[in-house]
């Protein structure tokens, strides 16, 4: 993998730049809509290439382990294969999904040992054992594994956790060294800073994760109930370790709000279940704010849902419509509402990255974030 940075924006730290993977290139900075089992819900692979224009999509190693099993992936060939899906694929480390489960699993210096929420049976990760679960799930992108802490956390806590994260890191960094891609192409291995929302054990792990000589680097711990101001703040002090030469992905991020001043800090690559979760839920992002179709003011509203626009080119979905889709709980209702914020993110993204070619990101970002913040 290999990453050209192009241009970088004259007031901020905004930076457009060209991913290259064994699946095809990544133009930066970009959304990759999470595909947590093998599928972005409600989204055919169909629709994510033609009509969300999704460039790269991300799998869940933690629920595609349990299932369908990565014996399963690994006789088709890999995640690719088993979904039919052509373009590039991260997969993150499962170690979120891990540590969300407080109450069943138990974590040493060894790795954790957790209870499967489908039905109970014990399994235990390592940070060898993850590096040879991606291989097998064959994304372009994996992650290292490493322990999420919750928010609030006291600073002797995370700097425990972050201790221990940064030797699980030397042991799944030899064992990616080691090993090798099993479908024929090469996989790049991204380190996870973390630290919680401490200003020292922030840059005391993103100083960490440099020495290792990495495709890109990710920041791990964040947008888990902190204050935004604090996210930004971590992510400033991270973004001013890092490689300017590497990718750099926030984790988990965000509103779209929140990428924008992501990307104003320096930020490459984001992922999020906002977009595809708050869909099906009715919640829909339009460039004048944020819109709740199953309020009643929508129901006689024969506007389009988004009056700069949406993704379906032949047919203008009234807001009217989709909010009786949504009310009768009609399948349709979720994929339309999946398929308009998808594209919108991607839209936002893609706007983003003309700003920062032209060197306007930083008015245009300013603007943008506060609008798109507003309630309709």
């Amino acid at each position: 993998m290999q990453f050209r940075l192009e241009n970088t924006d004259r007031d901020t730290h905004a930076r457009a730049g060209i991913l290259s993977t064994a699946h095809g290139e990544i133009r930066t900075p970009v959304f990759m809509p999470v595909g947590t089992a093998g599928t972005v819900k409600a989204v055919h692979q169909r629709e994510l290439k033609e009509d969300v224009g999704a460039q790269i999509i991300l799998g869940n190693t933690y629920h595609l382990y349990l299932r369908p099993g990565t014996d399963i992936l690994a006789r088709a060939g890999g995640l690719h294969k088993f979904m039919n899906w052509t373009g590039p694929i991260l997969t993150d480390s499962g170690g979120y999904q891990v540590f969300s489960l407080a109450d069943n699993r138990k974590l040493t210096e060894e790795g954790a040992v957790f209870s499967s929420h489908i039905d109970g049976s014990k399994h235990r990760f390592t940070p060898e054992n993850i590096v040879d679960i991606q291989r097998q799930i064959g994304a372009d992108i994996i992650m290292a594994f490493d322990e999420c802490t919750s928010y609030p956390c006291d600073h002797r806590y995370a700097l425990k956790s972050v201790n221990l994260t940064h030797r699980w890191l030397e042991r799944g960094y030899r064992r990616y060294s080691e090993t090798e891609g099993l479908y024929g192409y090469s996989q790049a291995f991204f380190p996870i800073v973390q630290g919680s929302v401490y200003a020292d054990l922030r840059s005391a792990s993103a100083s960490e994760v440099i020495h290792y000589d990495a495709a890109g680097y990710a920041i791990g711990g964040l947008s888990v109930g902190e204050p935004e101001e604090q996210m930004y703040e971590m992510v400033e002090i991270v973004t001013g370790i890092l490689p300017a030469n590497k990718p750099r992905y926030l984790m988990g991020v965000g509103t779209p709000a929140n990428i924008l001043e992501a990307i104003s800090r320096g930020i490459d690559m984001f992922d999020c279940v906002i977009p595809t979760r708050n869909g099906r839920n009715g919640m829909l992002f339009t460039r004048n704010g944020i819109l709740n179709i199953r309020n009643q003011k929508w129901k006689d509203d024969f506007s389009p849902v988004d009056a700069d626009g949406t993704i379906f080119a032949d047919t203008q979905y009234s807001r009217a419509y989709l909010r009786h889709l949504v009310i009768s709980g009609e399948i349709l209702g979720a994929q339309i509402a999946t398929l308009h914020n998808l594209g919108f993110f991607m839209r936002l993204l893609a706007e983003a990255r003309t700003k920062i070619t032209e060197g306007t990101f930083g008015p245009w970002k300013k603007q943008m974030a506060e609008q798109l913040s507003a309630r309709l």
